[in-house]
């Protein structure tokens, strides 16, 4: 099976990949942040009927690929937010020290081309050194403790509890507000009592981290673009 299809937009082309789907009923158009466009195929549907879906809906992907936020590499000069404030990377060649954050700049040591991961580490580093301590603040307000924690770069969910109670987040958390940061630790926790979304989870979720709804809709408008980041 085909890898991808060219598509041609009116004056670029873009390279769709294709996915096949045993419990796809019929093909779909999605367009991930970082990944780009997907085709997700049932099982009986080929490369040949996927370009002519394609076709059919030219226009809605270029539209779709117009809105997407511009991607912002880890580099020299470039603003990162963190816990939603901007920080302008700064690269300090003949400094030692890795990297740290101080009044709004990321200073990173090191060679040029090192700096990209470097920054990446950083942040990652932050989110768990914020990420962890909230997440069992809050258990051990409802009694209970996570089985597992872990950080992961996922593009479909913020976080997620496992039967387990096995807790995993996604690492760009820390770009956005302390507060959003907090709400999706708090929603996450709160299944550890309640696996469900009723309205004892919501009660929960509020007890642990107020009003969910100003974090709901924060995430609604930017989530995606805490994407666009490396």
């Amino acid at each position: 099976m085909a890898e991808g299809v060219v598509v041609d937009l009116g004056g670029h082309t873009v390279t769709v990949a294709l996915r096949r789907s045993a419990r796809a009923r019929r093909m779909c158009l999605r367009l991930d942040p970082v990944a780009g466009p997907v085709v997700v195929l049932p099982p009986r549907a080929g490369p040949a009927e996927a370009e002519r879906f394609l076709a059919q809906h030219r226009i809605w992907l270029a539209e779709r690929l117009a809105r997407l936020p511009e991607r912002v590499p880890l580099v020299p000069g470039a603003r990162v937010p963190l816990l939603g404030v901007d920080h302008e990377i700064r690269h300090l060649p003949g400094a030692r020290g890795g990297a740290w954050a101080e009044e709004g700049v990321l200073n990173v040591t090191g060679r040029t081309e090192h700096v990209p991961r470097r920054v990446l580490d950083f942040l990652r580093a932050e989110a768990r050194r914020h990420i962890l301590p909230h997440a069992f603040r809050l258990a051990d307000r409802l009694g209970r403790l996570p089985a597992h924690i872990s950080l992961r770069d996922t593009r479909s969910r913020w976080g997620s509890c496992s039967g387990r109670g096995d807790l995993s987040f996604s690492w760009r958390l820390v770009l956005a507000p302390e507060e959003v940061l907090v709400y999706v630790v708090a929603h996450e926790v709160a299944h550890l009592a309640e696996m469900n979304h009723s309205p004892a989870f919501w009660a929960t979720v509020a007890r642990l981290a107020g009003d969910p709804a100003p974090a709901k809709r924060w995430l609604k408008a930017n989530g995606g673009r805490l994407h666009r980041y490396g």
